[in-house]
């Protein structure tokens, strides 16, 4: 049990830096919507990310309504961090 659970952290350390690679884009996606005057939050794009995370997460045998929620919390999450950037606001 303690080698899976090394496995588990180190997997679970790969993800966080994913997602900070993500970060990453969102702060450039948000200089470009600054460039273009474009807002934050674009809905259909919105629902475009959130039914290819559900779709992936189907192709890979993992519940899509759960993955859907929590990539929709992780969308929310980058509209609010983009909106820092464009008030002006950036961290």
């Amino acid at each position: 049990m303690p080698a899976l659970r090394a496995e588990i952290d180190a997997l679970d350390a790969e993800l966080i830096r994913l997602l900070a690679r993500r970060r990453a884009m969102i702060d450039r996606a948000a200089q470009i919507k600054a460039a273009q005057n474009l807002p934050a939050r674009i809905d259909w794009r919105v629902e475009e990310v959130v039914a290819n995370a559900s779709r992936h997460a189907a192709e890979n045998g993992l519940d899509p309504d759960l993955i859907g929620s929590i990539w929709r919390q992780l969308v929310e999450a980058a509209i609010a961090q983009e909106n820092l950037h464009l008030k002006g606001d950036s961290e």
